[in-house]
């Protein structure tokens, strides 16, 4: 009796540790450069913006059930579709997915069928290092007048990033939204962590970064996972080696001038396609009338940062202080709120080169 009791404890250990282990190979490595190029070839050139309604300060704002404004968000994805948008790139927060997963997710849904409605895909952001560490869930700091992104927030946050005990609700939100919207095709890409380093992190963020793209190929999905360099110099070599290797398409960020945009692209593409999921601003030379022929013509998809000019005071640059007059010349965005744009010269441009019929 004894030993068929420890013949059936070995059993079932072992049907454990294959079950994990099978689970942990759902999606074993990388897409091949064939299947890379294979899904980049069945899409329009892609072209859009980072998107956050006007109405919100930061990534809590824009999701919380107080806050969630989906009458902003209809009509502001329509003025993307009519300039010939058909992809846009939106954060989310754990915060929110620790707190009520499944309201969050009705959230979201309700979120992507607005956008499907206007034509348009959508590239959600899990993780980011940007901005202002210490997120609180309720009610969100007003606009400070003149300052670009000062109420924009860090998730999960600079102790947490840096405290693998605490990785435990980040690894149920990444693992938890992906598994509830992995096979949702009105999702084209998921980007797992923005600029993971910023605030002066660095190589802090490293251990988390490996971690996010184990938690997400954990779990079934469709969609290609990626993560963008966004900072070139040599301290921050790890962090893109690592994000070229373990994403599925090449995303990167840029905001410098033509000729370093071309000098970036030919570091980071070796055959594959790529998608530059930040740019534009125009005070860095930056700009749809330089830039977008050329993404266009090098068919590199490419998002804009901002469409309205709202909370989050984009219009103005990095470093703005408290204060600052409506810049002339605007740093990001491309509408004000009641939708006549910044540059019709630029409406025009962009229309044209979306070819939308």
């Amino acid at each position: 009796m004894k030993s068929i009791i420890i013949g059936i404890l070995l059993i079932s250990l072992l049907l454990s540790c294959g079950q994990k282990k099978s689970e942990k190979q759902i999606n074993p490595a990388p897409w091949s450069l064939q299947k890379q190029n294979d899904w980049y070839s069945a899409k329009p050139w892609l072209i859009g913006c980072n998107f956050s309604p006007s109405t919100a300060i930061n990534q809590l704002e824009m999701w919380q059930k107080e806050t969630f404004d989906p009458q902003t968000i209809d009509r502001e994805l329509g003025w993307a579709e009519n300039i010939g948008f058909n992809f846009i790139r939106v954060y989310l927060h754990e915060l929110i997915w620790s707190e009520d997963q499944e309201a969050f997710a009705k959230r979201i849904d309700k979120f992507l069928s607005i956008a499907d409605k206007h034509n348009i895909k959508v590239m959600f952001v899990l993780l980011d290092d940007c901005w202002n560490d210490n997120p609180r869930m309720g009610k969100q700091p007003d606009p400070k007048p003149g300052v670009h992104n000062s109420g924009w927030v860090q998730c999960p946050g600079v102790g947490i990033v840096a405290d693998s005990s605490a990785w435990e609700p980040v690894e149920r939100y990444v693992k938890g939204v992906i598994r509830r919207f992995g096979n949702d095709d009105r999702i084209i890409i998921w980007d797992l962590y923005n600029e993971p380093g910023n605030s002066g992190m660095v190589n802090k963020s490293l251990p988390l970064l490996k971690k996010v793209f184990q938690w997400a190929r954990e779990v079934s999905h469709i969609q290609p996972l990626t993560v963008a360099p966004w900072l070139y110099d040599k301290k921050f070599s790890d962090l893109n080696e690592l994000s070229l290797e373990k994403s599925d398409i090449v995303s990167f960020h840029h905001y410098g001038n033509l000729e370093e945009l071309k000098n970036t692209v030919d570091l980071l593409r070796n055959g594959r396609p790529m998608i530059c999921s930040e740019w534009m601003a125009r005070t860095n030379n930056s700009r749809f009338e330089t830039h977008l022929p050329y993404f266009k013509k090098q068919n590199i998809g490419c998002i804009n940062w901002g469409l309205v000019s709202g909370k989050t005071n984009t219009i103005y640059p990095w470093g703005s202080k408290e204060g600052s007059p409506e810049p002339e010349l605007w740093f990001h965005d491309i509408f004000r709120k009641d939708g006549t744009p910044f540059s019709q010269k630029e409406i025009d441009l962009i229309i044209k080169l979306s070819e939308i019929k």
